[in-house]
């Protein structure tokens, strides 16, 4: 793999770790600001699509707020027929998923169960029955949530990990796509820019003292599990770069 294509839909979602990553890999790494207007790339056999997050959904695809979301995903159902590499995060995952039959609902929780968003840092458990990443991995894995949707999965898409809250957090679409509901990107300086910038949705999901709870528990798991989200995203490079 030679360039990494960032899709980017927000200022504060970028590439993060996965950045970092490429630039140690040597890799070439162009941006395209969807939100912006940039225009969608042209992908080569040699390239990486990185799919990034954003308070946009699946059931905005259609919206005028949104004109470029249903290129986006045209876009993406296109090249997973290319077999072009691909990782979507959160968003990205979403897009990921619809573009190759699945869906998205909206999350909910408790009993009865009502819509309740997952925001915060909680564990992922492997499938044990995945051989590529459940054997270089201990569960439970702390990882940062931050989703108010559920991923309806497509068939024959290999499902990877889950969280007690989401069923849905990690598959696998063929040989040549990843999907991670989770975010593996962050770094302190995004984490407290989101905390700062999404109080509404912070306090939906966690109540009024949300923003006191996730610095909290960023200042717990954000540097503690950083070594082991690298670690990943050099799994996922690696298992994309072998075929």
């Amino acid at each position: 793999m030679k360039r990494l294509l960032v899709l980017q839909h927000l200022e504060i979602e970028g590439p993060g770790l996965f950045y970092q990553i490429a630039k140690e890999r040597k890799m070439n790494i162009e941006i395209i600001r969807l939100d912006l207007g940039n225009k969608l790339p042209k992908t080569t056999k040699d390239d990486l699509l990185l799919i990034m997050g954003g308070p946009m959904g699946v059931n905005d695809i259609g919206s005028i707020k949104y004109p470029w979301l249903r290129s986006e995903r045209d876009f993406i159902k296109s090249e997973l027929k290319k077999k072009t590499r691909i990782i979507g995060v959160c968003l990205g995952a979403q897009l990921l998923a619809n573009a190759a039959g699945g869906d998205v609902e909206t999350l909910k929780y408790g009993s009865p169960p009502k819509p309740l968003p997952e925001i915060g840092w909680s564990p992922v458990f492997f499938n044990q029955s995945d051989n590529d990443f459940n054997k270089s991995f201990e569960t439970p894995f702390h990882v940062l949530h931050w989703h108010g949707d559920r991923i309806l999965l497509p068939k024959n898409v290999e499902l990877i990990a889950s969280s007690k809250r989401c069923k849905e957090q990690f598959f696998k679409i063929g040989d040549l796509a990843y999907g991670l509901q989770f975010h593996i990107e962050s770094s302190k300086e995004m984490t407290e820019r989101w905390i700062n910038e999404d109080k509404f949705f912070i306090n939906k999901g966690l109540g009024p003292k949300g923003q006191a709870i996730l610095r909290e528990e960023d200042e717990k798991f954000a540097e503690k599990t950083i070594l082991k989200r690298k670690l990943l995203i050099n799994k996922l490079f690696n298992l994309l770069s072998k075929t």
